[in-house]
């Protein structure tokens, strides 16, 4: 085991990777200079070529990644902010993830689109505090949001070997955080949900950088002697509704922890699908961002963000005796 930080085992994917496939390069504004350390070191190793940093014209390098797949090579998309990826919507969107149907399967675009740096950071406002995982795959495309740096490393391998596009989200508030890590790391399929603490009683459905935080409420209740498990998706699309619908079975009560906007987010899927076929005793509860744009001022922007004292009144909410009624 080693300690790792959530950007190294990025880096250290994507240099396993175009090590081991001349396919894969990467292009983006400044990763030569690797301003958030994905692509450090990498234009010594691999030449210009393969890292290429390109002019500020996101839809521009996005489309032209899409035609490098086309032509055989899996891309890696980096973007210094997640509001970036609005403006490469379209050739996201409309074009590359449609390539595979309207040919009828003969041609593929494997390019990875890579945000390092999703989801508010506090203070840097509403153009820069965006975490959009839920607009893509409510769209088509496959998503992956890891909370850790060894799902960071297996999901991102994971993405780049798959031959349709997918958007790989990597939370500001765990880039800089540490863990140890197995020696032996592999890729993670796409689709495959993580329980990271067991328990009987609910079942907190956590998403990115929130996984933490749940981890620390699942602690704090079982000192009150509540058994909280924490489930995390990992991908967003595809989604492991099996590995959840197992726990759910197991524990009969479900709160979705999301930091994503509460109308037409993923909290909102999962608490539909969950009410729609699992076995639910209660009603179940979703925390989520509120629906409005992150202010500047800190004191609004966590008044908007959710927090854990939220998913302990969701929690406590859902094991009431008032909730089986």
């Amino acid at each position: 085991m080693a300690r790792m930080r959530y950007q190294q085992a990025l880096a250290k994917a994507l240099r396993d990777e175009m090590t081991r496939d001349e396919k894969v390069f990467i292009i983006g504004e400044d990763v030569r200079a690797s301003l958030r350390g994905v692509s450090r070191g990498l234009v010594a190793d691999f030449g210009r070529q393969r890292v290429i940093d390109t002019p500020i014209s996101e839809q521009a390098f996005t489309g032209f990644a899409m035609g490098a797949a086309l032509a055989g090579h899996r891309p890696v998309v980096e973007y210094q902010i997640p509001s970036l990826l609005f403006t490469a919507f379209e050739p996201i969107v409309n074009q590359a993830q449609k390539f595979r149907l309207m040919t009828g399967g003969q041609a593929t675009v494997p390019v990875t689109y890579i945000v390092p740096g999703s989801g508010a950071r506090l203070g840097l406002a509403a153009q820069h505090s965006d975490h959009p995982y839920a607009l893509f795959a409510q769209a088509g495309v496959k998503t992956v949001v890891p909370a850790t740096a060894a799902d960071a490393y297996g999901l991102l391998i994971g993405a780049i070997r798959e031959d349709d596009p997918v958007v790989f989200f990597a939370p500001a508030a765990v880039l800089g955080t540490r863990e140890e890590v197995p020696d032996e790391l592999d890729a993670i399929p796409l689709g495959s949900g993580r329980v990271h603490r067991a328990g009987d009683d609910v079942t907190i459905v956590a998403i990115g950088h929130l996984v933490r935080d749940a981890l620390v409420v699942a602690a704090d209740l079982a000192e009150e002697g509540i058994s909280a498990e924490v489930w995390d998706p990992r991908s967003i699309l595809p989604f492991d509704w099996e590995g959840l619908r197992a726990s759910v079975e197991k524990t009969g009560r479900l709160v979705v922890f999301d930091d994503t906007n509460r109308t037409c987010g993923l909290a909102a899927e999962v608490l539909a699908t969950a009410a729609e076929e699992f076995p639910l005793v209660v009603a179940p509860k979703r925390v989520t961002r509120a629906d409005a744009p992150i202010p500047f001022a800190v004191e609004l922007e966590l008044a908007l963000l959710p927090n854990r004292e939220q998913l302990v009144t969701a929690v406590r909410a859902v094991l009431t005796k008032e909730a089986l009624r």
